[in-house]
């Protein structure tokens, strides 16, 4: 499709077959072990919309088109996930009235199935936690 269409053409063809298929799920197959084949394909798939070559650095070739790679996509669904959910997680400041630091931090139930702790609930409180405080308390405020 390079020679015969603009760019805008084929970031609409990878948005529609590639991308849709990969943010499916993406909260519950993000953390697997097969994501490095799907990144992969990611990657190809980047290469042949910009006509690069297979071993050209797609690292600026992402921000060009305006595409997240999947590990991005992943932390975004988790957070989207986080914030349409808010009333499913505690804050530490409702756990204890000390005000500290990490009082706007989600508190992270002790569960020790590692089931449970690769799941979508778990991995958003771990990814919230390690946010900037500024931007921790944009998604408390669902903005």
């Amino acid at each position: 499709m390079l020679p015969y269409c603009d760019t805008t053409s084929i970031k609409t063809t990878y948005f529609a077959y590639f991308h849709s298929l990969l943010e499916y799920g993406i909260a519950f197959w993000g953390n697997s072990t097969g994501n490095k084949k799907v990144f992969k394909l990611q990657k190809r798939a980047i290469r042949l919309m910009t006509g690069s070559k297979s071993r050209t650095s797609c690292q600026p070739l992402f921000p060009q088109l305006g595409i997240l790679t999947l590990s991005s996509q992943y932390i975004f669904s988790l957070m989207r996930f986080l914030t349409q959910n808010l009333e499913l997680y505690t804050t530490n400041s409702t756990i204890h009235n000390h005000n500290t630091r990490s009082r706007i931090q989600l508190h992270k139930p002790s569960a020790t199935p590692a089931l449970y702790q690769k799941g979508p609930h778990y991995e958003s409180i771990r990814v919230y936690n390690a946010l900037l405080h500024y931007i921790a308390e944009l998604i408390l405020q669902k903005k």
